[in-house]
């Protein structure tokens, strides 16, 4: 599970909701970035930040309202906004092709490794969660790294608790956005979104203690 391919795959059918708008160029390719709504089951909609090369099939005929169908990656960059670093979150998109009426797809599975420890918890009703920031290996794109955030509930959120640093897993689930408020230093309150991987399924690839035992032996 080395490749680019199947280290990271998502998949994506929704609504359009913003226009795309140019926001950055690379050795002369601009990049379009939107954003496109996508309904669960609870009918709570993610709206999801979407970036699409301007030379994709289709890609110069996107229109807010269109319903459409893509396939890529998760990805994240880090963006200076105001003297912070910020890790910003987004649906690559390889293809986009026109959905069905109400299609509603929201899939996304990963292969990496958990970077800083789990942090677990439970909400006043006392739901189980636990959130691991996840780093995932691109083989192409020299050897990028991308930082996705995921959340796991109940007994998943607990085995992930238990898991080291360094720990290869894989992971399957849904991409969500999720607004919070947030007071700032001077005590102004702003409302923010958090974007993340909801985790539905995961397993362990690579033990990180076991994998360091066997290096000290040899």
């Amino acid at each position: 599970m080395e490749t680019n391919e199947i280290s990271n795959i998502a998949t994506l059918a929704g609504t359009v909701k913003t226009a795309p708008v140019i926001s950055h160029q690379i050795e002369g390719e601009n990049f379009l970035d939107f954003e496109v709504e996508v309904e669960r089951l609870s009918k709570t909609v993610d709206v999801i930040p979407v970036t699409i090369s301007e030379r994709t099939e289709n890609a110069d005929n996107i229109k807010v309202g269109d319903n459409v169908l893509m396939h890529g990656q998760y990805r994240s960059h880090n963006k200076n906004i105001n003297d912070k670093n910020r890790l910003i979150l987004h649906f690559f998109a390889k293809d986009i092709e026109s959905a069905k009426e109400h299609e509603q797809l929201n899939d996304v599975k990963l292969v990496g490794y958990i970077c800083k420890a789990p942090v677990y918890r439970k909400t006043p009703f006392e739901r189980e969660i636990c959130d691991a920031l996840i780093a995932v290996n691109r083989t192409t794109n020299y050897h990028r790294t991308d930082y996705i955030p995921c959340i796991f509930w109940g007994r998943n959120a607990r085995f992930v608790s238990g898991l080291d640093v360094g720990t290869k897993i894989e992971v399957s689930g849904r991409i969500q956005s999720r607004k919070y408020i947030k007071t700032q230093e001077n005590g102004l309150i702003e409302e923010k979104t958090a974007y993340e991987v909801s985790c539905q399924n995961v397993a362990i690839l690579e033990n990180s203690l076991k994998k360091a035992e066997e290096e000290r032996i040899i």
